[in-house]
C-alpha cells in the first residue's frame, strides 16, 4: 500500500498537470456518482492527510480517493490514450481543456463531498509529517495514550500519526534501535515522533523510501523486506515473522536481533 510520502508526492505530480486548470469534462465510474458533472470547473489543487488524497474544486467539491494496495493514477498529455486493456479499471477521468487527462485506475475508495465536509472523511487521522499544521507534541501526546500498545503497531495507526505504512513502521523501529514490539510506554513518545516526521518528510522531499541513502536497487532498506540478509550493520540475519491473517497491526515484520535487542524476548 502506497504511504504518506509517496501519496504526497502524487499530489504534487497531479498539481501539475491540474491545479489552476479549467476541465472540459470528466466523469466518476461510480455508481453513486455516474451523474456528477465537471464541465466548466476549475480545480484548485491537491492536498494530502496521510494516505488519503483530496482533489479540490472551485465549486465548493472535494473529491476524496485512497489508494489501498492496488489504486493508482496516471497522467496522459493531450491526445493519448490508456491502453485499451485498463479501460474496465478506469474510476475517474478528468479532462483539463488544452491539456492532459488525469485517470484514475482501480482506485477503491471514491468519494464526492463538499469540501467543508472533509473532516467527516480526514479528522480522525492523526498529525500527518508532510503537512504545515504537523503538531509534533499532539502525535507525541497520542504516543503516549497508546503506551501498553507495541511500537509497530501505533506506528501503523493512522489515528496516531497519519501516513506511516509498513515499509516505514519496520525501518523506524531499526532506526531507534529497539524491537517493533516494545511497548511504547518503554521508550521518549517524543523522539518517536520526531524520527517519524523526520523521515517521512526526508523521503517526501528526497529519495523516496530510500532509508539507507543508498538508491540502488536491493540497497535501500535496512530490514523491510530482507528476510534472511545479513544486517547492514552489524552482519547478523534479519528475521522477519509473518502478518497474522485478518489483524492489520501485525503485517509481516522484519528486525535484526542485534541491533535491534530485546526483539527476541519480546517477539517470543
Amino acid at each position: 500500500m502506497p504511504e504518506g510520502d509517496t501519496v504526497w508526492r502524487l499530489a504534487r505530480r497531479l498539481d501539475a498537470a491540474l491545479a489552476g486548470r479549467v476541465l472540459a469534462g470528466g466523469e466518476l465510474r461510480v455508481a453513486r456518482y455516474a451523474t456528477s458533472r465537471f464541465e466548466t470547473v476549475t480545480v484548485i489543487g491537491h492536498d494530502t492527510v496521510g494516505k488519503h488524497l483530496l482533489t479540490r474544486f472551485d465549486d465548493g467539491r472535494t473529491l476524496h480517493t485512497h489508494l489501498r494496495m492496488d489504486g493508482s493514477w496516471s497522467v496522459l498529455a493531450d491526445g493519448k490514450r490508456l491502453p485499451r486493456r485498463v479501460h474496465p479499471t478506469v474510476r475517474i477521468v478528468l479532462e483539463a481543456v488544452g491539456g492532459p487527462t488525469v485517470y484514475g485506475v482501480a482506485i477503491p475508495v471514491v468519494e464526492l463531498l463538499r469540501t467543508r465536509d472533509e473532516p467527516h472523511v480526514v479528522g480522525h487521522l492523526g498529525p500527518d509529517p508532510l503537512r504545515a499544521d504537523w503538531d509534533l507534541d499532539e502525535a507525541a501526546r497520542r504516543i503516549e495514550r497508546s503506551a501498553g500498545r507495541p511500537l509497530v503497531a501505533v506506528l501503523l495507526d493512522q489515528r496516531v500519526i497519519a501516513g506511516l505504512g509498513n515499509l516505514w513502521a519496520n525501518e523506524l523501529a531499526f532506526l531507534l534501535g529497539t524491537s517493533p514490539w516494545t511497548p511504547v510506554a518503554h521508550l521518549d513518545a517524543r523522539a518517536v515522533a520526531s524520527v517519524a516526521a523526520r523521515a517521512l518528510s526526508a523521503s517526501a522531499h528526497g529519495l523516496l523510501q530510500v532509508t539507507t541513502g543508498d538508491p540502488r536497487r536491493g540497497h535501500e532498506h535496512f530490514v523491510a523486506g530482507r528476510a534472511h540478509q545479513p544486517c547492514r550493520r552489524c552482519g547478523t540475519p534479519v528475521r522477519v515473522r509473518a502478518e497474522t491473517t485478518g489483524d492489520p497491526q501485525q503485517r509481516r515484520t522484519w528486525w535484526c536481533p542485534t541491533c535491534q535487542p530485546s526483539a527476541d524476548r519480546v517477539a517470543h
